[in-house]
């Protein structure tokens, strides 16, 4: 699902995803509530999302799909690189986000890597995202949550510590010298103990515990 409020946008993302074979436009939506109301019965399984729209913006519209349970992952757009209301849309429960300039091989790239659920979107960007601006937003007067840390082992907390500073499933297997298999383990008991969706949410909370700090990760 295609959802812009910017027509010309939306034609130049068709364009390029309905050459491939394995990829399907269902719907496109001009804002947030149109993308809610469009989402029943529509086998949907990623959600392209721009931020900035009418009637409803796109990161309430990520909050409210996220609520609901539902299939599709939702991959932010947005015109810049560092942008406050990006990780506000990563802490609503976006899956990644992609920026509108980027090429056709990125973009289909990251719809993939979205849908598989193996890999943080634009790992660079984000952690770099997260450097910029949860200093600012992760005021003291907001709790971190590291408590929620003590739920997990030791070996838990390094690979959530690994994953917050970008390590993919196969660099972590080597520094920890596991297969890649007990690593996939690992992320899905941290997953489940935590009550996270997804591997962006894992690196989001590395940082606001304190597990990555602020310029650790990459």
């Amino acid at each position: 699902m295609l959802v812009d409020d910017q027509a010309l946008v939306r034609a130049g993302f068709r364009m390029v995803l309905d050459a491939e074979p394995d990829i399907d436009v269902i719907a496109e939506c001009a804002d947030g509530q149109a993308a809610l109301d469009a989402l029943p019965g529509r086998d949907v399984d990623v959600v392209l999302m721009d931020i900035r729209m009418p009637r409803l913006d796109g990161i309430e519209a990520t909050r409210r799909i996220v609520a609901r349970g539902e299939v599709p992952k939702v991959l932010v757009l947005t015109t810049f690189d560092l942008d406050e209301y990006v990780y506000a849309a990563l802490r609503a429960g976006a899956a990644g986000f992609l920026l509108k300039d980027a090429g056709p091989a990125e973009l289909l790239a990251a719809i993939r890597a979205v849908h598989t659920g193996d890999a943080v979107v634009a790992p660079g960007p984000t952690r770099r995202l997260l450097d910029r601006f949860l200093p600012v937003l992760a005021t003291p007067a907001r709790p971190t949550g590291a408590e929620r840390l003590d739920l997990l082992t030791e070996r838990e907390r390094e690979v959530l510590e690994a994953v917050g500073r970008g390590l993919n499933n196969t660099e972590i297997a080597a520094a920890f010298f596991v297969a890649e298999a007990t690593v996939k383990t690992h992320i899905g008991r941290i997953l489940s103990k935590l009550g996270l969706r997804d591997r962006v949410q894992m690196v989001v909370l590395a940082y606001e515990t304190g597990l990555v700090r602020v310029g650790e990760a990459g």
